[in-house]
């Protein structure tokens, strides 16, 4: 493993920590909307519903229901996607199989 895909590891685990609430809060200067544009995010990585629930681990279901708006993603999924809007590419590096 490299040493990128384990700092994005442990980032994870520390931003889904921290959205469920069993992070200490004075530790962190975190901020997870409390919506997320699932769409705006697949569209700006030019990928199909398919591709982006694939690639990043989503049930195609889930994905249509975030994105017509009828369920937004919940506290530990909206950190999750929050980085892979920002960083798509370690992302998808930390998730490739060994």
């Amino acid at each position: 493993m490299s040493k990128v895909a384990d700092s994005i590891r442990r980032g994870l685990r520390e931003a889904v920590a921290y959205a469920e609430g069993k992070a200490d809060e004075s530790a962190y200067r975190v901020h997870v909307p409390v919506k997320i544009d699932v769409k705006a995010i697949r569209t700006s990585l030019d990928m199909t519903q398919e591709e982006f629930a694939g690639r990043f681990g989503f049930s195609v279901n889930t994905l249509r229901h975030w994105e017509q708006g009828s369920r937004q993603p919940e506290g530990p999924t909206r950190a999750y996607l929050l980085v892979i809007e920002r960083a798509p590419k370690a992302v998808q590096k930390a998730l490739q199989a060994v």
